[in-house]
């Protein structure tokens, strides 16, 4: 796929996807949401990690929502079914670890889809907003699915009926987002951050995200059961092999990600 609105660059095993319709402040329409889809998928299979971040001053400020003539014409349930939730569920089914490198205002449909990432990371100057109720809509985009699960019913009711804009500091504060960090160091945190897991046991790494994301739905018994049966799987890489000697070794580990 030609992409347009966004951007993929690959090195060292981090694929960095940056949306690219800065003029909206990276705002979702059709194109950048396939695009993204696409870009996410086959990334999966590639990357050791991926990165999301925007260009100019916003991460994204959510649903494109066009000129005035076409809001008759908007058909909600149908582009969050045929849409949203491919390009959603792409981000949270890729087996590699995902970064939400949020440089700016991450607003509406553009807030959630940075939660649903497995780590947050923006600079203080970034801020949150569940802007739906502004417009007169609940929060989507897996927003009523990531909040309460990050920063409990209470916190996330709030956010949703009010509005109100949440910074990056209090977003971390809160454990909505991993972590804040200054604007001056932000590109160069993010691109360590992002670093240090494509060089990291790539196989473990996946198998984390299985796990984490299986808790919410097991009982402590399957739970632990489950994490014998990953545990025994990661025990059969040679990362795990190379982890043991370098510890063995009083030395840093080379990891192959295998």
């Amino acid at each position: 796929m030609q992409y347009e609105t966004i951007t993929r660059e690959d090195a060292d095993g981090i694929a960095t996807i940056t949306f690219r319709r800065p003029e909206v402040m990276n705002a979702l329409n059709t194109q950048m949401r396939a695009e993204l889809t696409h870009a996410v998928s086959h990334a999966a299979q590639e990357a050791r990690v991926v990165v999301l971040t925007g260009e100019g001053r916003a991460f994204c400020s959510g649903q494109d929502l066009g000129d005035r003539a076409n809001i008759a014409n908007l058909n909600i349930e149908r582009t969050l079914r045929d849409e949203y939730i491919p390009m959603l569920m792409a981000i949270v089914e890729c087996p590699v670890p995902v970064i939400a490198a949020v440089n700016g205002t991450a607003a509406g449909a553009g807030a959630n889809l940075a939660l649903v990432c497995d780590v947050v990371i923006a600079t203080e100057s970034a801020s949150f907003i569940q802007a739906f109720t502004r417009i007169g809509l609940i929060p989507d985009a897996g927003g009523t699915w990531a909040l309460p699960r990050q920063v409990g019913l209470a916190k996330a009711m709030g956010a949703a009926l009010f509005a109100d804009k949440i910074s990056a500091q209090q977003a971390s504060d809160w454990g909505m987002i991993w972590e804040a960090v200054p604007d001056e160091t932000f590109e160069a945190h993010w691109r360590a951050r992002a670093a240090h897991l494509a060089n990291g046991p790539t196989e473990a790494h996946k198998r984390v995200k299985a796990a984490m994301k299986a808790s919410f739905g097991n009982t402590l018994e399957e739970q632990l059961l489950l994490e014998g049966q990953l545990q025994g799987q990661c025990g059969k890489t040679r990362d795990f092999k190379e982890g043991v000697l370098a510890f063995l070794d009083k030395r840093e580990a080379k990891f192959e990600g295998r």
